[in-house]
């Protein structure tokens, strides 16, 4: 059931290689603080100004060196109501709205690990559910400040596409045979050097939420001037 580790894979190729942080909105920043670091053994590493944006507080608990969960308190977070079903799924196996979190799994390195973390989470008086084997890897399930839906998962092999890509659901969700060898096997691309010319402002791709005039604004821009004027590199505190 286990799939072999890619050795040749180029230091630099251009494709996403882990999570560096997760954003998760707050009105209450102390309160996630405070649950991450007891309850999940997270550690603070970082509370400040949330760079270019006023009034909001910008939070990172790392789990490795690599990896954080971070939290985004804004002024206007406490007027947005949390719906189940809409905003929030409310569990694992629960509706949310497009493009909002379903849930987060968080991992540890072994069976032995996840049921320490279960028995940390109960301690702090947090209730947990499973372990559950789901056979691509065994899971805790449990709430979060905020409505948040939370696993913590281990897996004991890398996945096997040949025993997880269901072709029933494959079709189900239309995707053709030649897709699905697109999707498996992802081109290879090493960049160009930083080179590539921002492309037009095209409606049928993802755009970030801001009003027409500031996109066209701030992709109008060079690479180097935004750079040079959106960027905070000082820490808040000099040491």
């Amino acid at each position: 059931m286990t799939a072999p580790a890619s050795t040749n894979e180029p230091s630099d190729s251009a494709r996403i290689n882990g999570v560096h942080h997760l954003a998760i909105s707050t009105a209450d920043i102390k309160a996630q603080i405070e649950f991450f670091t007891d309850v999940l053994g997270a550690e603070l590493v970082a509370l400040f100004w949330m760079h270019g944006v006023p009034g909001g507080w910008h939070g990172f608990c790392r789990l490795n060196d690599r990896c954080s969960v971070a939290f985004v308190q804004l002024p206007a977070n406490a007027d947005i109501e949390a719906k189940q079903g809409v905003t929030h799924a409310g569990s694992g196996a629960g509706a949310s709205a497009p493009g909002t979190m379903q849930h987060v799994a968080f991992r540890v390195d072994s069976v032995e690990a996840l049921l320490s973390m279960r028995d940390r989470i109960r301690s702090r008086g947090v209730n947990v559910m499973g372990h559950i084997d789901h056979g691509m890897c065994q899971s805790i399930y449990f709430a979060g400040p905020e409505g948040l839906t939370l696993e913590v998962a281990t897996s004991e092999a890398l996945v096997d596409p040949r025993a997880w890509i269901d072709p029933e659901v494959v079709e189900l969700a239309g995707i053709s045979a030649d897709e699905l060898d697109r999707f498996r096997n992802p081109a290879a691309y090493t960049g160009e050097g930083g080179s590539v010319a921002q492309p037009p402002i095209d409606p049928s791709k993802p755009q970030m939420g801001y009003s027409q005039r500031a996109l066209e604004a701030m992709m109008g821009m060079s690479d180097a001037d935004v750079t040079a004027g959106a960027s905070f590199a000082d820490p808040p505190v000099k040491i």
